[in-house]
């Protein structure tokens, strides 16, 4: 009988596992904070199977794990994971481009004919999202955050260019944000409400996210920016922030379908 083969990322926030299942490849997502909850799923649905882990807590799950684990470097088993699902997905991102990684924080790398640089990241990610907003409005579901943020105005609490030059016209466009939350420093007119503030906060990870990425591909000359990681989960607000202020920027967006699971399915393809 074949063995199963499992590929697993232990993040800082979640566990992303991918394994193969009759050819296909199946995905399951657990909490970072409930390592016992993947040893349990993995000795209850698999019989002695070939396990690889990368991510930061991929030691901590492999100490609770009484068989042998292969481990590979989180960089190389992302990277690996990109390509192999922008070919399966039949995306074509060229030879060379710059890939996000927004996770608990944002691991920006340079990809070039199918080795990656990491040039590069920032503490500003989904950990950033689900902290401010525990902090500013108490809320800790992340579906619930998302949901909310919906419905949310950033324009009653980050300050934009055209505030600032009232009465006059901007010599960039005026709808661009000056000052994420800058509203609350005297310019506020109206209390914001828990979906703006939500919605601000997006929009400041977002925002930071791409102004890195895009002062990146200018450096390594490349137009392509792939955006990958779990942030993105239920959260289409924050990839059209994320595509248009590429786009603004002059470089192009792409977004990987079951990017979340890179890291997963370059420690699966590993096991090969």
């Amino acid at each position: 009988m074949t063995q199963t083969r499992i590929g697993i990322d232990a993040g800082g926030t979640l566990v992303k596992v991918a394994y193969h299942d009759k050819e296909k490849i199946k995905y399951q997502t657990f909490s970072s904070h409930k390592m016992g909850d993947v040893v349990s799923w993995l000795y209850n649905c698999f019989d002695n199977p070939k396990i690889c882990v990368t991510g930061g807590k991929s030691q901590v799950l492999a100490n609770d794990l009484d068989s042998h684990v292969k481990s590979i470097v989180e960089f190389d088993a992302t990277c690996r994971g990109v390509e192999f699902l922008a070919k399966h997905h039949n995306l074509s991102l060229g030879s060379d481009f710059i890939l996000a990684n927004i996770g608990t924080g944002t691991s920006i790398h340079y990809i070039k004919d199918g080795e990656q640089q990491r040039i590069g990241g920032t503490g500003v990610g989904g950990g950033t999202l689900l902290g401010l907003s525990y902090l500013l409005t108490k809320k800790r579901s992340f579906n619930e955050i998302v949901q909310d943020m919906m419905e949310g105005n950033r324009e009653s609490v980050d300050l934009k260019v055209k505030d600032i030059f009232e009465g006059t016209v901007p010599p960039i466009s005026g709808d661009l944000t000056a000052s994420n939350f800058g509203k609350m420093n005297g310019y506020i007119q109206e209390e914001p409400s828990i979906p703006d503030i939500l919605a601000s906060i997006n929009g400041l990870i977002g925002e930071t996210v791409v102004t890195i990425c895009c002062q990146a591909a200018h450096r390594f000359n490349t137009q392509s920016v792939v955006y990958i990681g779990s942030t993105f989960r239920s959260n289409p607000l924050l990839k059209r922030i994320i595509e248009d202020y590429t786009q603004l920027r002059e470089r192009k967006p792409f977004f990987l379908e079951d990017g979340e699971f890179s890291g997963a399915v370059g420690a699966l393809l590993s096991l090969d």
